[in-house]
């Protein structure tokens, strides 16, 4: 009998052959100035085809939603053509690949932004984290808050992103409303502190959220639009009140568009699966009414056992994907693991990105 981890699932109109997803992972190897991927990402993401499904390093979806050094975009037609080798190797090894919509809001640093101009966030309050620059990590610079009249064009971003993804043969695009970025920053109390229609009461600070999610299901299709939250997580120095009742509301909202998948992070991104007191997942996840994909340090085991009781139709796994790119295969057959050189994680060449044996040489 095979385990159900390892057998198909359908997330939307994406049909994955496996419930393992390789979880988005920053490398920051992309051209610093044109924001495209390189012929080694070609090779790092067609090794790695055997997940069932692949979601992409963050790729930005303008100048300004950049926040780290070398990070790819997803709105030029250079980056279009670039990513569309990615696609095309993917597909000629079997696999489904959706790339990850951002845009980092206040954890950028000026050096990183079009002129040189502040970072954007809904209200000027320093993340007081650090970020990767040309110098290496820096403080974040000091934001200023976007203007009402701004929120259109941030929805014309996202849009335009998503709509660049497909032409460069993504099967998808996930949402990237977690971890202490632009539209996290707007959801939660602690970094949001507006006094007008998306600031204050919890309807108001998912209104970007919401906006952006109907822009990008109308123009490319719910079906092909998962969308990936971190509700109790304090990743870049974000904080709300009281997340069980924000996500509550932001899930309930969500079921209204149909999508692909609902992308979780669960407990503090890539740290403690605890939770505090009044904060409850199994809720939140319950109240999901499409695809759940959970997140955060499982392993074999905890993935086996995600997909067998239901908890999940699929895992997504991170920095194991990194040293593994057979992982797939090596959790069928319960192979030992590659461990990861944490020194190649984030910039460099193909040392730590390509060059990481599989099982079978």
């Amino acid at each position: 009998m095979t385990e159900t981890l390892f057998t198909p699932a359908k997330l939307g109109a994406i049909d994955v052959s496996n419930r393992i997803a390789m979880a988005p992972l920053t490398r920051n190897r992309a051209d610093n100035d044109t924001g495209e991927v390189a012929d080694m990402h070609v090779e790092y993401y067609r090794q790695r085809a055997g997940a069932g499904l692949i979601i992409t390093e963050a790729a930005q979806i303008s100048g300004e939603g950049k926040g780290y050094f070398q990070t790819p975009g997803i709105y030029t037609e250079g980056q279009v053509a670039a990513w569309r080798k990615v696609t095309d190797a993917v597909h000629a090894e079997g696999g489904k690949i959706v790339i990850q919509l951002w845009h980092v809001g206040r954890i950028s640093h000026s050096s990183l932004q079009p002129d040189e101009q502040a970072p954007v966030a809904p209200s000027p309050l320093n993340a007081g984290v650090k970020t990767f620059t040309a110098n290496g990590f820096e403080e974040t610079s000091d934001p200023r808050a976007l203007e009402v009249g701004e929120m259109a064009r941030i929805v014309y971003d996202y849009t335009h992103a998503a709509e660049m993804a497909m032409r460069a043969g993504f099967d998808g695009v996930e949402i990237h409303a977690a971890n202490g970025y632009l539209l996290d920053q707007f959801l939660k109390t602690g970094s949001n502190q507006r006094d007008d229609a998306y600031g204050g009461s919890v309807e108001n600070r998912a209104r970007l959220l919401m906006e952006v999610t109907s822009a990008v299901t109308k123009a490319i299709g719910a079906d092909r639009t998962g969308i990936r939250l971190s509700p109790f997580s304090p990743a870049n120095g974000i904080s709300d009140d009281n997340p069980q009742e924000t996500f509550e509301h932001v899930i309930k909202g969500l079921n209204g568009f149909g999508l692909a998948y609902l992308h979780m992070v669960e407990g503090a991104t890539g740290g403690s699966r605890e939770l505090a007191e009044g904060e409850d997942l199994k809720a939140l996840r319950d109240l999901f009414d499409g695809p759940f994909m959970a997140n955060n340090g499982y392993d074999r085991e905890m993935a086996l056992n995600a997909a067998e009781t239901g908890h999940a139709e699929i895992i997504a796994i991170g920095r194991p994907f990194i040293a593994n790119p057979d992982l797939v295969e090596r959790y069928k057959r319960d192979a030992p693991m590659n461990e990861g050189n944490p020194k190649t994680y984030y910039g460099g060449g193909h040392e730590g990105f390509t060059d990481y044996p599989t099982l079978d040489g």
